[in-house]
């Protein structure tokens, strides 16, 4: 970068953080180029999900909590990001410019840039412990600040959420274009991207929401005490591009936040992948009134759960475009 601003290795340490966050089966779908006075985002069309995530709904939510990361990881670093959205009307892909100027870091952006590395995602079962109001309000308000609501599934919504998950199941399971994909993108052990194996574990059949079936699950699952896992929904006004990134900031908001706290969470996007079912999800959860763009289980492990190893990440040099291909500043 010029001078006056972070140096390129300061830019990779934040990028290191920034990819850290949570995508659709750890596929990873951005790419990243640092130009003379910006940071860029695009979204990597050659990791899509076809059957999957046939509108790339899922993908750009993905890199939306990326570009959260990033501004947490910058923020922490002493630079402030300043984003513009979709830049280039010509070039759909080119999600994000990221602008940096000198910042003094707040104790709360420097707990919440320490917790990109704890995050994991849990797809175990959760403690019967409850959650504290004011640790929901808070994910909502940091959520909200950044354009999304939050809504937490109970009672009859609950029912319909928990509805439009397990047909989403039944309907997957009867797709083999799907099944293939999941199987190509799942039971890894050493490849930097997909879901491994050791972080995934067998689904029960008592499971309120049916897990992804992943190829070899090896994590151990033994909790018994009842799930009392809360479930939120991430939902938007609109339902175009730059809302759906905005709903990945406000997620990586959220996941971040329940981290920070010590809550375990674990982002569900399967009945949101069926155009009628995330419509049902739509009616029946949010009334109507916005556009769900993740599900979120938050809950406590119990205290004999053993630490998730980290999920693979693709290197920074992977995902980093020469600079002599950027057209931003």
């Amino acid at each position: 970068m010029d001078h006056g601003l972070p140096d390129d290795n300061t830019v990779k340490a934040a990028l290191a953080l920034a990819v850290r966050a949570p995508s659709v089966h750890n596929s990873q779908p951005w790419r990243w180029r640092i130009g003379r006075r910006s940071v860029h985002l695009y979204l990597d069309p050659a990791r899509a999900l076809p059957a999957t995530d046939p509108d790339q709904r899922d993908m750009i939510v993905s890199c939306g909590a990326a570009l959260h990361h990033l501004r947490v990881a910058c923020a922490a670093l002493g630079w402030s990001a300043v984003v513009h959205r979709l830049p280039n009307p010509a070039d759909p892909n080119h999600l994000a410019s990221v602008e940096l100027l000198r910042h003094r870091p707040t104790p709360a952006e420097v707990e919440l840039s320490a917790v990109i590395s704890r995050r994991r995602t849990d797809r175990r079962h959760y403690s019967s412990w409850p959650i504290p109001a004011g640790y929901l309000g808070l994910a909502a308000e940091r959520a909200a600040a950044l354009g999304a609501i939050v809504r937490q599934a109970s009672d009859r919504s609950r029912d319909h959420l928990v509805a439009a998950a397990r047909a989403a199941a039944v309907q997957h399971a009867m797709d083999p274009e799907y099944r293939f994909e999941l199987a190509n993108w799942s039971g890894r052990h050493s490849a930097a991207d997909g879901v491994p194996a050791r972080n995934t574990p067998s689904p029960r059949p008592d499971d309120e929401l049916p897990a992804r079936t992943f190829v070899a699950p090896q994590l151990s699952d033994s909790a018994h005490e009842p799930d009392c896992a809360e479930l939120l929904v991430i939902g938007t006004s609109a339902d175009d591009r730059i809302s759906r990134l905005r709903a990945g900031e406000a997620l990586s908001a959220v996941l971040l936040t329940a981290t920070n706290v010590g809550l375990a969470t674990c982002v569900l996007t399967e009945p949101l992948e069926l155009a009628q079912l995330r419509r049902d999800v739509r009616v029946g959860v949010l009334d109507d009134s916005a556009y769900p763009q993740a599900i979120v289980r938050i809950g406590w492990v119990p205290t004999s759960a053993e630490p998730l190893p980290p999920t693979p990440r693709r290197s920074i040099e992977d995902v980093l475009d020469p600079f002599e291909s950027c057209t931003g500043r």
